[in-house]
């Protein structure tokens, strides 16, 4: 009986809009009053589990991430990438999704991709004829690489909160080429679309189908150099031995305030009280929610809980694919109304001890999650990057859906293909050990 309490009283707090941090922390509390257990030993958990150093490198990675979007980078990454994809058929939206591709390996955030390019490239592509839907969309879908390349604070959460050893930079090293898959499919996704509707064909004598004049390669590699170092410092610090990932964090905040006021300029004490403020809120949110969940994985793992639902899949198939099969399917359903790292929390130290049973590596297992839970982020009724591009296009989420099913399609395939080739996320792990 208590699975099914347990379940029913999630649902209730969820249809009631409960924030996930409250409800765990809510379920937790009346599963240890039921069972006799001192309310003192909740407290007891949640502060043990923030007493973690490989947990600093969350607030120092937001800081980092936020101090490089109020540099004022996002220009300079977009022109590097108009100078390589834009002269393309559909160039602007090729260029849309490689900006965010090099966002996403400084920002680590879905949503902060999504409005840092968002608010230059869905302007200026209706501007040049696309469909404002198509612009959006491209956006959207595109913003979810802010999870998958490294630095991901998604990855940092499944790392703490598995319930098996998992390293924070093998995860990193297992999301680039999963990543780069991503950032193909979408493109691959823009090309086509355009070619079938005629978005950014070049025209004799044009420059290009870029913003302004089209800047040459060379040049605006050479602006955007010092941001795009910022994950070789990460990746390359970590497996050259040189600091732990949690080191790692810190000298990207240093290196990003090196960026943004010695060479740069851009930051000023204004920016930077603004960059401190929503790092500090985003770091509460994470922390609050991760030590809830802390609390929520003992009254699972004291009530048997991982145990019995090993024992419910195993009934269905002790098939490695067919689990495989039926995780993507939970997770992309749990995607459609979870945010991903509510949805890491409460279901990472579920599952990953069962795909280990499983034989599956929890390094794949971490990655394909994060995957599953990111094309969350652009489906209804929550996709927070449908929230954040429908805001900058001022369109209403029902206006881009049919626009969003040729990306649906392409992230779905790549999801197959991650999820069924283990390699793909393996290799880079195995070869830097």
């Amino acid at each position: 009986m208590f699975p099914v309490a347990l379940t029913a009283s999630m649902l209730i707090f969820f249809t009631c809009a409960v924030p996930i941090a409250i409800t765990l922390g809510m379920v937790s509390a009346m599963t240890m009053y039921g069972s006799g257990i001192p309310l003192q030993a909740m407290i007891q958990r949640m502060f043990a589990a923030l007493d973690s150093f490989p947990l600093t490198a969350i607030p120092f990675f937001i800081l980092a991430g936020a101090l490089m979007e109020v540099s004022g980078i996002s220009t300079r990454l977009v022109n590097f990438a108009q100078s390589l994809v834009g002269r393309a058929t559909g160039g602007l939206g090729l260029v849309a999704v490689l900006s965010a591709m090099f966002f996403a390996a400084i920002s680590g955030s879905s949503a902060a991709t999504t409005a840092a390019i968002g608010g230059i490239l869905i302007p200026a592509m209706a501007a040049r004829g696309y469909s404002r839907p198509f612009a959006t969309s491209v956006q959207a879908s595109s913003g979810e690489l802010g999870v998958i390349i490294p630095p991901s604070i998604p990855m940092i959460i499944f790392a703490l909160t598995a319930g098996v050893p998992v390293s924070i930079g093998d995860l990193f090293l297992a999301g680039i080429l999963p990543g780069l898959l991503v950032a193909g499919g979408l493109m691959l996704t823009v090309y086509l679309v355009s070619k079938r509707k005629g978005y950014g064909r070049a025209k004799p004598g044009a420059s290009g189908d870029g913003l302004g004049p089209q800047p040459g390669v060379w040049e605006s590699f050479k602006a955007a150099i010092l941001p795009l170092m910022l994950p070789a410092l990460i990746l390359g610090g970590i497996y050259g031995g040189i600091f732990t990932p949690t080191e790692a964090s810190a000298a990207a905040v240093c290196f990003a305030l090196i960026i943004g006021v010695v060479v740069f300029r851009t930051i000023t004490v204004e920016k930077l009280v603004t960059a401190l403020r929503s790092s500090l809120l985003n770091t509460v949110v994470i922390l609050l929610i991760i030590s809830s969940a802390s609390v929520f994985g003992w009254v699972l793992t004291a009530n048997r809980i991982p145990e019995l639902i090993s024992q419910v899949f195993v009934s269905i198939s002790d098939n490695p694919l067919v689990f495989l099969l039926l995780i993507n399917l939970l997770l992309l359903l749990v995607g459609m109304f979870l945010e991903t790292g509510a949805a890491i929390t409460v279901l990472a130290p579920i599952l990953t001890p069962v795909a280990l049973k499983m034989g599956i590596d929890p390094i794949h297992f971490g990655i394909v999650m994060i995957v599953n839970l990111a094309v969350g982020m652009t489906t209804p009724p929550v996709g927070v990057n449908l929230f954040v591009a429908c805001q900058v296009a001022g369109l209403r989420i029902e206006h881009i859906i049919r626009s969003m099913l040729p990306f649906y399609l392409s992230l779905l395939i790549c999801l197959a293909i991650i999820t069924y080739v283990p390699g793909l996320t393996l290799w880079l792990p195995q070869l830097f050990k």
